[in-house]
């Protein structure tokens, strides 16, 4: 199987287990409501109007901010730990990186191992990884700038 069919099916999985620990019982995860933006092939797609973005691609930005950052550094730009994801999603898919942010990597450099730890069952992650790609894909595009963005009102 695919690694990114891997990712995937793990994201799924989470998802289900969520719902039916809430079905025993268990206290089910809050999660914010994104806009359904996405293309013909379930990629997330993300908004920017007059330079404000939409709720999905806000709530990435919080998201990376608190589960991401510390590595791959503010607004994406990377750090000496990890690398700058505004670079990284010119080349890579959405799929290629649900594969990666849930199941890790491991990449051999001139100096020493680079290790992406997995994130496939932290919910922080997990349930926010299409709004997490919407920030980091409008900031790789150049659509929106460094620092929290603005976001518009939708329209409902």
């Amino acid at each position: 199987m695919p690694k990114y069919l891997i990712g995937l099916c793990a994201a799924l999985g989470f998802t289900a287990t969520m719902a039916l620990g809430s079905a025993f019982g268990q206290q089910e995860a809050k999660v914010a409501e994104p806009e359904e933006l996405v293309n013909d092939e379930g990629v997330p797609l993300y908004a920017v109007r007059d330079g404000k973005v939409d709720q999905g691609t806000y709530n990435g930005y919080r998201r990376y901010a608190s589960s991401c950052h510390v590595c791959h550094g503010p607004d994406g730009l990377g750090s000496s730990f990890a690398p700058a994801l505004t670079d990284s999603l010119k080349r890579m898919d959405y799929w290629q990186f649900t594969d990666v942010v849930t199941n890790g990597r491991t990449n051999l450099g001139a100096t020493g191992d680079r290790v992406m730890p997995t994130f496939g069952t932290d919910p922080n992650v997990m349930t926010n990884l299409a709004d997490i790609y919407r920030y980091l894909k409008a900031r790789s595009d150049e659509k929106i700038g460094r620092g929290r963005p603005e976001r518009f009102k939708s329209a409902s």
